[in-house]
């Protein structure tokens, strides 16, 4: 039987990763589910969040998944398909690619058989709709497009105003969506997965071309060096955003004063990371300046993902990071 399997996708900063990891607190306990999930940075944060979950994760680092002709979107998910065996894949595409080449792949002749491609979900910050930068954007707007259901995924964030321009604006999408909504904190309901696929009409559907590039060292190489005691930074520029990541071995614990002040900068369009604490491990999220933080549970390495507008000074931040670590072992 071909796999139920949903794209939720969503601009930087959307809250696709509050959404899903909610998804998955609905699971039904004789089920599984996989996540395949691709974020912009290339230190692979994300799938740390969703692995509390419950669910089977995979992720593709460093851009749009479907980049280098499509190969680490594909090896991803085969290797998920075949080690799963789920009974529901969701999937997650970077906040800053195309989706056109992602469905293009999912409705391909290698996976016509295997996944029957349901509703896409786009989730929109009603407060982004004020921003030209956002709005213009093509990427933003062939996400939109590929919406099965749209999303206002910030309700609990915005002024009346704010959700009645979401109504209005969503409202005018042509064609019409199957489904409209609110949500608040991320509580998507596993029910508005239900419709079938659509087949959407992109403005342009070949603008992530020129971003094509080589596939990434894996998650195995980061693992390798941050055993060997190595604080491994990577960075990735494109679509008007630069990223600065670091992988850092599970021992390095950080004052989570020092920690937080530094990544509460307001020029940081997006951060993510999970550290090492005196309280225990901690996940951030934090978006222009407001962190939202949770414990998690232990692992294999800390991580840390800031995204800015402009690139960003890798030394200025190390040395920022590296002022905020108590010890490198933890004693």
């Amino acid at each position: 039987m071909a796999i139920p399997t949903h794209l939720i996708l969503g601009f930087l900063g959307a809250g696709k990763t509050t959404a899903i990891r909610h998804l998955l607190t609905q699971k039904p306990a004789d089920e599984r589910w996989a996540v395949l999930v691709n974020e912009f940075g290339e230190v692979g944060i994300d799938g740390a969040l969703l692995r509390d979950s419950g669910a089977f994760v995979r992720e593709v680092p460093g851009g749009c998944m479907c980049c280098a002709a499509g190969l680490p979107m594909q090896m991803g998910l085969n290797m998920l398909i075949r080690e799963a065996r789920p009974d529901r894949l969701l999937i997650e595409p970077t906040g800053l690619g195309h989706p056109a080449r992602v469905l293009s792949t999912l409705r391909g002749e290698f996976y016509r058989d295997v996944l029957d491609l349901r509703a896409s979900v786009t989730l929109v910050d009603p407060r982004r709709l004020e921003e030209a930068r956002v709005c213009d954007n093509i990427n933003f707007r062939d996400q939109v497009a590929a919406a099965d259901v749209l999303v206002a995924s910030k309700a609990d964030l915005c002024s009346d105003d704010q959700l009645a321009g979401f109504w209005a604006w969503s409202q005018a999408q042509q064609p019409a969506k199957q489904r409209l909504g609110t949500i608040r904190q991320g509580q998507l309901p596993l029910g508005w997965l239900d419709g079938p696929g659509g087949t959407a009409t992109f403005a342009d559907p070949h603008a992530h071309d020129a971003m094509i590039k080589e596939a990434l060292p894996t998650f195995d190489d980061l693992a390798f060096s941050v055993a060997s005691g190595q604080w491994v930074r990577r960075e990735n520029r494109g679509q008007g955003y630069a990223s600065l990541g670091w992988a850092l071995p599970a021992a390095t614990l950080f004052q989570t004063d020092r920690l937080y002040r530094a990544l509460g900068n307001a020029d940081l369009r997006r951060v993510k990371a999970v550290v090492r604490t005196p309280s225990g491990w901690q996940a951030v999220n934090g978006q222009e300046g407001d962190l939202a933080t949770y414990p998690i549970r232990e692992q294999t390495m800390a991580r840390i993902e800031l995204i800015a507008d402009r690139p960003l000074d890798a030394t200025c931040w190390e040395r920022r990071l590296r002022d905020s670590v108590v010890s490198a072992s933890g004693e």
